[in-house]
């Protein structure tokens, strides 16, 4: 399974608006330039957090895209569905129904043993994601590098937009 860019920029979003004061707005022009990112498709990535309820945004001069809940109130998982959408990674067709012994009264999903194998693998990587939050990956980093909030916000002070 491989992701889309757009969940790994989503989610350096969502961190780096940890380090801002919550009624700071940034704007997607400047969160793009960050990391050198193509603008409109970053934003086009922050409007779908903020279909999800992650981040709100708001036009204007001092406008831009700000968290929309507590940073602890944000999981992995929520901005991977946000990007990605909640479709299972695996999707079983059922293709037993056409092999020796096939039936077409037999919901293959529930007994074939690779689609339960799957699904159970998709259902580990989602309670894993689950379990962390933007909350804890800033943490994380801000006890690796410590300077990384101030050097965030210094960042994102010089960029234009």
């Amino acid at each position: 399974m491989r992701m889309n860019e757009g969940v790994e920029w989503a989610l350096h979003s969502c961190v780096n608006m940890t380090w801002l004061d919550p009624e700071e707005a940034v704007t997607a022009k400047k969160l793009a330039a960050f990391y050198e990112l193509p603008a409109a498709y970053l934003n086009k990535q922050l409007q779908s957090l903020v279909k999800a309820g992650i981040l709100t945004s708001t036009s204007g001069p001092r406008g831009g895209f700000r968290l929309a809940r507590r940073p602890e109130q944000i999981t992995l998982l929520d901005v991977v569905t946000a990007i990605e959408g909640r479709e299972d990674a695996f999707r079983c067709e059922g293709i037993l129904r056409k092999g020796p012994g096939g039936r077409d009264d037999v919901d293959y999903r529930a007994h074939c043993e690779l689609s339960m194998a799957m699904r159970q693998a998709d259902l580990a990587w989602r309670k894993s994601l689950a379990g962390k939050t933007v909350a804890d990956i800033a943490a994380t980093v801000q006890r690796k590098h410590p300077r990384t909030r101030e050097g965030t916000r210094a960042r994102f002070e010089s960029l234009r937009g």
